[in-house]
């Protein structure tokens, strides 16, 4: 279970970005936030359906939400996307860019376009994200986490395009927390293991273990976490969006240009 949330962590008047937010790590940070004291939220997310559902959700709880459905690779969408935010918060004060695909095959066996894919939503899009977040950001105030992964701090044969992405990205965040220091805001990242969560679907090895275990999810995640790392298990999407929450608090005013690893012991 994850720790219970610290009761207005975070002003009301805040206003957070979360990208990838219709499930997974970002839906749960979606919800930690508004447990957390947020009650203005821009949500983007290219799966409109998801997306929809974690708005009402939140709307129901008072929050006000902003839901913008696109890739978060399109530079297009984005400059529709920020003019909106401006418009309805002005600023943000907590980013959390979140949005990834993953993929797995040889350097010899990947497809250049599937390089590419995995190359534009992971890199390029954490580059959009951070941009807005930077043009927008709260002067004097704010924090803002890219979630990386251990794959971008570990090799391991199958994942060059993933683990290029992921570690591109932690020199991503480290050029913009030098960049954003100068205007009080912070830029820090999590690098993730194995984390419970949809994405696993898309790849061969969890449906081959579903279908081992009969189509049962949990027994196929345990199966997974047992090898995983030497803690054993993967990460609820909880755990990890108590810890980005952790990041965007004042608890962690000094850190800065970080990447702050939650991965089981994986990458030691």
């Amino acid at each position: 279970m994850p720790p219970p949330p610290l009761a207005h962590r975070f002003a009301a008047h805040a206003a957070a970005l979360v990208t990838g937010a219709a499930s997974g790590i970002g839906a749960a940070c979606a919800r930690r936030l508004s447990q957390d004291g947020v009650r203005r939220m821009l949500l983007v997310d290219r799966d409109a359906a998801g997306l929809d559902a974690i708005a009402h959700a939140l709307s129901a709880q008072g929050i006000e939400v902003l839901a913008r459905a696109h890739d978060v690779a399109d530079p297009a969408a984005w400059a529709v996307t920020e003019a909106a935010a401006r418009d309805r918060f002005t600023t943000l004060s907590l980013v959390v860019a979140n949005a990834g695909v993953t993929g797995a095959a040889p350097i010899v066996d990947t497809d250049f376009g599937e390089w590419r894919r995995i190359l534009s939503v992971n890199l390029d899009g954490a580059f959009l994200t951070l941009r807005t977040a930077l043009r927008l950001a709260t002067p004097g105030h704010g924090a803002m986490v890219v979630v990386s992964s251990a794959s971008g701090l570990k090799a391991a044969p199958g994942v060059a395009a993933y683990g290029a992405s992921k570690a591109a990205v932690l020199q991503l965040m480290r050029v913009a927390a030098l960049e954003g220091a100068r205007l009080g805001v912070r830029v820090n990242a999590v690098t993730p293991g194995g984390v419970a969560t949809p994405m696993w679907r898309e790849t061969d090895m969890f449906r081959d273990l579903l279908e081992t275990h009969a189509g049962d999810e949990a027994a196929a995640f345990a199966t997974l976490g047992g090898n995983a790392a030497p803690l054993g298990r993967f990460a609820s999407a909880d755990e990890i969006a108590g810890i980005i929450a952790f990041l965007l608090s004042d608890e962690s005013g000094v850190i800065t240009g970080s990447a702050l690893a939650c991965d089981g012991g994986y990458a030691v």
